[in-house]
């Protein structure tokens, strides 16, 4: 599993299983790196906001591997909305991770953090954003351009007047959240959508109902969420620092039966993420 990927709309491979490293320091988050790299991982998942870039960077050139064997991800701060802003922000995110070139670009949400989800939309800022993306594109900078937390009408407003199309969506999607028209949406318009919080900060861990069904497949509720997201088609991306969970989220050779998969895509919404319930990327808003 920890070696299968998905193809791009533009014939790059992605990692099916990547390591998410949100809330993790710069030293966490180089150590996170390098056991995850140890334990066969590939793909890596920063982004401006987790102010981690630097440990990232750090871990990536002390792992042992290839720089042309691991996929990196990262994205632009939500707060960048014109177009230098956002050169600016890609430039700052090569030179803080110590790269020449970054496999995945993304747009971290269509509004700032503090109007996340509010009534003003940005959509004309962010075709100024998106074209900012394109160029670092052209440029080879960026392998792959996509987006994160867009909506199907935030999308569409892309669509509307790009030259080159947004190759990933990034959302929150779990067992308990699994936006089902969006997904289906982006990908019939090759759109690859990756899981943010594949196990919903652990909130799903004590669900007695998803609990009966990892014990049925002998693996872990946290195993059965992330391959629940991979037989949707999605990338998930589990964030943690501890090798072990590392090690138990990339064993996923099981396959979850039709009839479990439609049980998992009815379990009741989440509402409460506990203590994870508020989050410093959005500004003080629920992620």
């Amino acid at each position: 599993m920890i070696n299968e990927t998905y193809k791009l709309s533009n014939g790059i491979e992605i990692p099916k299983l990547g390591l998410g490293t949100w809330l993790l320091d710069d030293e966490q988050a180089a150590q996170a790196v390098r056991d995850a790299v140890s334990l066969g991982y590939r793909h890596i998942d920063t982004a401006q906001a987790y102010a981690n870039e630097a440990g990232v960077g750090e871990g990536i050139l002390s792992c042992g591997v290839a720089r042309g064997e691991l996929f990196i991800t990262t994205k632009v701060a939500a707060e960048a909305k014109n177009y230098d802003a956002v050169t600016q922000s890609i430039h700052e995110s090569l030179a803080k991770l110590g790269l020449d070139y970054i496999d995945l670009q993304i747009i971290h949400s269509p509004q700032p953090w503090k109007e996340f989800r509010e009534e003003k939309r940005y959509f004309e800022e962010n075709k100024q954003v998106w074209k900012a993306m394109e160029d670092a594109y052209k440029t080879g900078k960026v392998k792959a351009i996509g987006l994160s937390n867009f909506l199907q009408d935030d999308i569409e407003n892309i669509l509307a007047s790009c030259e080159i199309k947004p190759m990933v969506n990034q959302i929150l999607a779990h067992v308990g959240n699994t936006p089902l028209e969006l997904i289906e949406f982006c990908r019939k318009n090759d759109i690859l959508v990756e899981a943010y919080s594949p196990i919903a900060h652990g909130a799903i861990l004590d669900h007695a109902e998803v609990r009966v069904v990892a014990e049925k497949y002998g693996v872990s509720v946290a195993q059965l969420c992330l391959r629940y997201g991979i037989q949707l088609g999605l990338v998930v991306l589990p964030k943690t620092a501890n090798p072990d969970h590392m090690r138990n989220n990339a064993e996923l050779d099981f396959v979850i039966s039709d009839a479990d998969m439609e049980k998992l895509k009815n379990v009741e919404q989440i509402q409460d993420y506990g203590e994870h319930s508020f989050f410093p990327v959005f500004g003080g808003k629920l992620k």
